[in-house]
């Protein structure tokens, strides 16, 4: 397996690990697998049922990496890496939730970041730092998984006041081999730095990238689609569609890989805050990729204005063009005052709590549901709702709802924090490491 830049097939080819050891291409695209693998249904119809996410990885990712000692490595890395569930429950006859908060920091994110954490310190580099920006978890779940390999650094970069009080404390309490810059600045000023400093030459060897632009972050997330399309198909003998919130744009094209893979997924529905810019594509019928600046909102790791991985997904249908495109996919808006209803109405019809995040795929499973009575849905629910406990509050106008904070959570509140605020200038980062 081969994997090239999203803005050049011409150039040469590079490996699994070298591709994952960049981060980004030498012209500043993203690395994608030449052909994506696929499994036909027969072959996924002779899998055991049930089947963990270690498992999966062994049965998949071999195809993708097609290097023998990264192989040989992942039948004991994968037990290590992915040792947590990430449960299918039911809403109702025809809508799931894919929960994906019980790892270490309580999101998404920590599937992904364990892997590249793993496969580094496996594979590759003590001697390289990582850098990752986030607009709230991802810096997170970096810093937890990186904190268990202290021989590698790892430098986060976060936007000042646009995350919430706990997921400024995931970023900002490890210390050690872990070290968080606070941005004066949004997501996209943070991960304009990421990409600019990865292509100087002088830091070029040196850093690479967490964020999901990175393949290492971004393949580990086709995982947990391809369990719950499973699972869901084996249950209820039908195959469903998944309704991802998304900001940055790798969750929801890890699903489309998963499919392209041949897992059981029908439509992927893109769910967004009040930053269009993804639906605005979709309404000029894709004659338009325009980035929008960031707009700040309630689901604020979804707080994104030009988003990273949309080279890829447009890459995934350079041949099928547009009009494949709004076959496998659609967006929809959701806006502060939905979520806030959605996390609301969710509670009084079901007594469960979701974070602002799974609250804007909620949303978009009700309108999709008025348009499409009979279909089914996973509906894919990023982080837990605890980490988000201010705007809990604000649905309910008190403090009197209990939300109890995961054990891993709670170890982080006694921890002191540590950061340094920065401009949102490449040349004030290279000041502070260069020390």
């Amino acid at each position: 397996m081969k994997y090239y830049s999203t803005r050049s097939s011409q150039q040469r080819g590079c490996s699994f690990s070298s591709a994952l050891l960049a981060g980004l291409a030498p012209d500043g695209g993203l690395y994608v697998p030449q052909k994506i693998p696929h499994f036909s249904s027969e072959e996924l119809a002779a899998w055991p049922c049930n089947l963990s996410l270690s498992d999966l990885a062994i049965k998949i990712f071999p195809a993708w990496i097609g290097e023998k000692t990264l192989e040989d490595e992942l039948t004991t890395l994968a037990p290590q890496i992915f040792n947590f569930e990430t449960p299918l429950s039911f809403l109702n006859h025809n809508t799931a939730i894919l929960e994906l908060f019980h790892g270490p920091t309580a999101a998404f994110k920590d599937i992904g970041a364990r892997f590249l954490a793993a496969v580094l310190a496996t594979t590759a580099a003590p001697e390289k730092r990582v850098l990752v920006a986030t607009s709230g978890d991802t810096g997170g779940a970096v810093a937890a998984a990186f904190h268990h390999y202290p021989a590698i650094e790892v430098v986060i970069l976060y936007p000042e006041a646009k995350v919430s009080p706990m997921q400024e404390m995931q970023l900002t309490t490890w210390g050690k081999n872990v070290q968080a810059f606070c941005v004066r600045g949004d997501f996209d000023d943070c991960q304009r730095m990421v990409k600019e400093l990865l292509l100087e030459p002088a830091y070029a060897g040196d850093f690479l990238s967490a964020n999901s632009i990175n393949l290492g972050r971004l393949l580990p997330q086709t995982l947990y689609y391809a369990q719950a399309s499973l699972s869901y198909q084996q249950q209820q003998g039908r195959t469903a569609g998944v309704i991802v919130p998304t900001g940055n744009l790798g969750n929801g094209v890890a699903a489309l890989w998963a499919k392209a893979m041949g897992f059981p997924i029908g439509e992927v529905v893109l769910a967004t805050n009040s930053n269009q810019a993804i639906a605005q594509y979709f309404a000029s019928a894709g004659e338009n990729w325009t980035p929008l600046p960031t707009i700040t909102t309630l689901a604020n790791a979804m707080d994104v204005g030009n988003p990273s991985n949309m080279e890829r997904l447009l890459h995934l249908y350079r041949e099928g063009g547009f009009k494949q495109l709004q076959t496998d996919v659609s967006t929809i808006v959701v806006n502060d005052q939905e979520i806030l209803l959605t996390m609301k109405k969710s509670y009084e019809q079901w007594k469960q709590l979701f974070c602002p995040h799974t609250a804007t795929a909620l949303f978009a499973r009700e309108v999709i549901s008025q348009q499409r009575k009979h279909d089914d849905w996973i509906v894919v629910a990023t982080a837990h709702p605890a980490k988000f406990k201010e705007i809990v509050e604000k649905v309910w106008h008190s403090s009197l709802l209990s939300l109890p904070l995961p054990s891993s959570l709670q170890s982080i509140i006694a921890r002191p924090q540590a950061k340094k605020t920065i401009p949102a200038t490449v040349s004030a980062l290279k000041h502070y490491l260069s020390k």
